[in-house]
């Protein structure tokens, strides 16, 4: 029975392993998921035991697991899914991952996604705590403050008389230029037809293999860039412009939306939705290094 269930566990980063290597993705992560996946198979007694008495600190005293497989077992035995590998298969649903916060059922994830455009937890969290989802009806105060308390959790972050303080982050966002740089790989090698395609299960009845996908990395940072396959995407005619980047950020994984700006001041500029002011500064310093003649490109 351990080793069946275990086993069965081992699967999905196994085939995350299998996905990364044919996706081309860095081979020191393709082993990692892959070593992973054998120290699963290996264990003498279930792994859910281990998260049950031991925690994630039990996780990650296993052989080759460190924070971010700890958290992605962890995630996988609580739910029974794993982001990562839906995202790979081409699966990822916006409001499946909506839904994934208690609190959060089928009608209001929708509601969310199709009304206010939230597409990530992050952008969840800032609907939150902006007054955009107190004004939904049935949201009341102890709904809205369970949500609250849910992401704060699930997004490493701590909270402060129930708000979130600018020094609540545990890690540092990358900065603006930093993602607008993969925005830019992304885009540059998915028009030169150089990224592997993947068939998206959603929106797509040919089974089509249309959706470019890269792996890449800065630093220590692993990143991976979809153009947007969700409804609205389509809706608005924006699925080769609207660009989802799912990044390590140290406290668990973050996504963002990097779009084509339309309005002024930043109109036609790439920038990434819900950092609109440090992208400004951005352009803006850009434009005087050209000016002064120190910036190339």
């Amino acid at each position: 029975m351990t080793q069946m269930l275990n086993g069965e566990i081992a699967r999905r980063p196994r085939e995350v392993a299998l996905l990364l290597h044919e996706q081309g993705a860095n081979p020191f992560r393709v082993h990692a998921y892959r070593h992973a996946a054998e120290t699963l198979d290996r264990l003498d007694r279930p792994v859910t035991e281990i998260l049950e008495a031991e925690g994630m600190g039990g996780l990650r005293e296993l052989p080759g697991i460190g924070e971010s497989l700890a958290r992605s077992i962890r995630d996988l035995v609580k739910t029974g899914r794993l982001p990562m590998l839906d995202r790979l298969r081409g699966e990822a649903d916006p409001a499946a991952l909506l839904m994934s916060v208690p609190g959060i059922g089928d009608a209001l994830a929708k509601h969310l996604h199709d009304e206010l455009g939230i597409e990530t937890l992050e952008e969840l969290e800032t609907a939150a705590h902006d007054g955009r989802m107190a004004q939904i009806a049935g949201i009341g105060e102890k709904k809205l403050a369970g949500i609250i308390d849910s992401l704060a959790s699930r997004l490493g972050r701590l909270r402060e008389r129930g708000r979130l303080s600018a020094t609540d982050r545990s890690s540092p966002e990358p900065p603006v230029e930093e993602l607008l740089d993969v925005d830019h790989e992304y885009r540059e090698k998915a028009a030169s037809g150089q990224l592997r395609m993947i068939a998206p299960r959603r929106f797509n009845p040919t089974h089509e293999a249309w959706l470019p996908i890269l792996h890449t990395q800065r630093g220590e940072r692993h990143y991976t860039a979809l153009f947007s396959n969700t409804p609205r995407a389509h809706q608005m005619g924006k699925t080769r412009d609207w660009v989802i980047l799912y990044y390590e950020n140290g406290s668990g994984e973050r996504q963002c939306t990097v779009i084509t700006a339309q309005r002024e001041p930043l109109k036609g500029h790439r920038i990434v939705r819900g950092r609109e002011g440090e992208c400004l500064a951005h352009y803006q310093a850009r434009q005087a290094g050209h000016t002064l003649g120190i910036v190339g490109r």
